[in-house]
């Protein structure tokens, strides 16, 4: 699938005989509805195909009784440049994402840059740069929110003032840079909430050359938007902390594939016994020293759904609609006025679970039939999912 810019409109896109429709809201994550209509990649209509304008649409899909879902986001990711990672001198790793249903991606600092300006002005380059340049250009369609500045010592207000007012939204994780003390964090997170600016922080042990091991005091005294990694990227805090952190922080739980896997299981419970599953949001934290994972957020759904025993419509919401509102992104809900962003998906051929959730509960992945962004069919059946016991398929319409 080509790299595209952003802009090519959809038209009218009416989807038909969807069998089981998740919501991606984990207040009511499934809805009783079989259509959906889409105009210039922005959702219309939710409900009954009786009830619903489905005249001159330019294309049709008919669902065939599969499963829909709102793209998936990964919270968590590391890109440089296009599709390309210098960490694993690996392309096309965004576009072989989408084909793990994934249609969003936040950047969490674009800390594996070739000679990664650590110096001011150089940072603040890096991030404008990087916001403008995925911006305008989509790797298999999938939309990236780059330029995360990994802050520094000797930042100042007004540095996260030009910041926001050059279109940078977020902050790389905080723990990677010099700034590693939580007073110093503290003052820089309150700068960059006062702008608008998102703010992530490293969990746990060192990751690469320089970051360093940010504790749980250190979390709670910067108070950062995200705990980054919750469950360590790699090495994780003792899980008591982790529960800790859970119940001391009001903040976004992001538990991610490449992280302490037990741990992971630790927090989504956590979460779940403290009645606050709402912050629990998922990432990848890839490219990695572990590889690029493509279908690393289905994993992460399979493996929190399975093994810590919460229901698979619930653990869906963890990688849609709460990250998309932790986020505040436009998408991740299947509701009028969100972006026409979906994973069709069916349960794997051959697995023992008798319907896509119960497949996911017992722990096999999904099979991916197709995934739309904007409206606009980006692939059919996966190239990386176990094959789709059914697909979708387009039977009217010129994709």
């Amino acid at each position: 699938m080509a790299d595209i810019a952003a802009g090519e409109k959809s038209g009218k896109v009416v989807i038909k005989n969807i069998g089981l429709l998740l919501s991606g809201d984990i207040d009511q994550p499934i809805l009783d509805a079989d259509t959906i209509v889409v105009n210039d990649g922005i959702i219309t209509a939710v409900g009954k195909f009786k009830d619903c304008d489905t005249a001159d649409a330019k294309t049709t899909i008919d669902v065939r009784k599969t499963a829909l879902a709102p793209g998936l986001i990964d919270s968590h990711v590391h890109p440089v440049a296009g599709d390309w990672t210098p960490r694993q001198s690996q392309l096309n790793w965004i576009e072989s994402s989408m084909n793990g249903g994934v249609t969003t991606m936040i950047s969490a600092g674009e800390v594996h840059y070739p000679g990664r300006p650590k110096d001011i002005v150089g940072l603040k380059a890096l991030a404008i740069t990087a916001q403008r340049a995925f911006d305008a250009f989509r790797p298999g369609g999938v939309k990236v929110l780059a330029g995360a500045p990994v802050i520094e010592k000797g930042m100042v207000e007004s540095d996260f003032k030009e910041l926001a007012e050059a279109g940078v939204s977020l902050l790389g994780e905080i723990g990677l840079g010099s700034v590693k003390a939580g007073y110093e964090a503290k003052e820089m997170v309150a700068w960059a909430r006062k702008y608008g600016i998102q703010s992530t922080i490293h969990t746990g042990g060192p990751s690469v050359p320089g970051s360093g091991y940010i504790d749980k005091e250190t979390v709670l005294e910067a108070d950062a938007d995200i705990i980054g990694h919750i469950n360590g990227g790699h090495t994780s805090l003792p899980l008591k902390h982790v529960c800790d952190l859970c119940e001391q922080s009001t903040r976004g739980i992001e538990i991610v594939h490449n992280g302490n896997e037990k741990v992971a299981i630790g927090a989504a419970r956590a979460a779940i016994e403290l009645k606050c599953p709402h912050r629990v949001l998922l990432g990848t934290d890839g490219p990695a020293g572990s590889g690029v994972q493509p279908l690393g957020i289905l994993r992460m759904i399979s493996l929190i759904s399975s093994m810590a025993d919460i229901p698979a419509e619930l653990v869906f919401c963890f990688a849609t609609g709460n990250t998309a509102r932790m986020r505040n992104l436009n998408c991740g809900l299947i509701e009028v006025g969100r972006a026409a962003d979906f994973v069709f998906m069916d349960r794997a051929q051959h697995t023992s679970g008798q319907t896509l959730l119960e497949s996911v509960q017992l722990g096999d992945l999904p099979g991916v039939g197709m995934v739309m962004i904007d409206g606009l069919v980006r692939c059919g059946r996966s190239r990386n999912t176990p094959p789709a016991t059914d697909v979708p398929q387009v039977v009217s319409g010129h994709q």
